[in-house]
């Protein structure tokens, strides 16, 4: 019989599973995903786990925050609403940043961290986790919020 595996080894699996599917979202869908690659991505049952679409709304939206998946029901596998603002409307090719950010909650749900969410999107998109942070913050201090410091 084999020992449980303490939560440092269970994260530390986890945080290299989202950088494998981060690469093979990119090997599939190349480094620059636009606007018709993304929704083909939320439609890739092998790389997001849950019925996604998007919705530009501040809906559901909490002061400063750039996106959220909504649940659509009591169980995920009713889907998803990736709730993001509308500032972002005008800025289409920064949006695979945001939702990338986002699936690793849609796929993994309270178990996965805010680094796992980076490690996935830094991976889907070629960049090193810093380069993906620091994008990350600067879309996001578009709202005004200065969370990123």
């Amino acid at each position: 019989m084999s020992a449980c595996p303490t939560s440092a080894a269970a994260k530390r699996s986890l945080t290299e599973h989202v950088a494998d599917m981060g690469a093979a979202l990119r090997a599939k869908y190349g480094p620059r995903p636009g606007w018709r690659e993304l929704q083909q991505v939320l439609l890739d049952r092998s790389l997001v786990r849950y019925p996604c679409e998007i919705a530009f709304t501040t809906e559901g939206l909490r002061d400063g925050e750039f996106a959220y998946p909504q649940p659509k029901g009591a169980t995920p596998e009713e889907g998803f609403v990736i709730r993001i603002h509308p500032l972002y409307m005008t800025e289409l090719e920064w949006v695979p940043h945001l939702v990338f950010y986002q699936l690793v909650a849609v796929n993994y749900g309270d178990f996965a961290s805010a680094e796992d969410a980076e490690t996935f999107g830094a991976a889907a998109l070629g960049l090193e986790p810093e380069a993906y942070y620091h994008t990350i913050c600067r879309l996001a201090d578009q709202l005004g919020g200065g969370g990123c410091g």
